[in-house]
This record gives structure tokens, sequence and C-alpha cells, in this order.
């Protein structure tokens, strides 16, 4: 069985790698917004305004999604509570082990 220690050492990786996949997400997020920004820049007819929700549709949609996983991320707690993982797994394995008695 593992001890308190090593669960909690699991359980803090587990947060960090999150962390980092939320950070990785945000940076490529800005890197191909900027490339295509660089490239629409480049291709707009003389006179025309960038200013166009064309221009901003995939910043503007992928942002939403940036945003969900930021709050999956940072905010865990507020939608589900707290503990809210470790309380549905204590569920779950209660209805199976009162499964297997029936």
């Amino acid at each position: 069985m593992n001890t308190q220690e090593e669960i909690n050492y699991q359980e803090a990786l587990k947060r960090v790698k999150k962390i980092k996949g939320f950070y990785t997400h945000a940076i490529v997020y800005i890197i191909v917004n900027i490339m295509i920004v660089i490239i629409n820049v480049q291709n707009l007819n003389e006179g025309e305004s960038y200013f166009q929700f064309k221009n901003f549709m995939t910043a503007f949609f992928w942002g939403i999604g940036l945003v969900a996983h930021g709050l999956s991320v940072f905010m865990p707690n507020w939608i589900m509570g707290q503990n809210w993982e470790e309380r549905k797994i204590k569920e779950f394995m209660e209805k199976e082990k009162n499964k297997k008695w029936e």
C-alpha cells in the first residue's frame, strides 16, 4: 500500500502536469495567433481595415477553449466542489462493493 507521502507526491505530480499542459496550450495559442495576424496583415487589400470579425474568429473561439482549460486547471473546485473526484471515487467503490455482496 502507498504511504500518505507517496499519495501526496502523485497528486502534486498530477497537478503540475495539468498546469504544464495549460501553459503549453497558452503558448501554442499565442504563437499560432501571431502567425495568423502576420499572414492576414500581409494579405490586406489597400485601404482595408484589419479589424474585421473574420480576422479574429480563430483567436475568439480558440480563446473560449483556452479559458475553459484554464478554469479546469486553476479552479477545479469552483463547479464540482472541493474533493469532488475523491467523493465520486468512493461512491463508485461503495457501489461496486455492494454489488459483489448481492
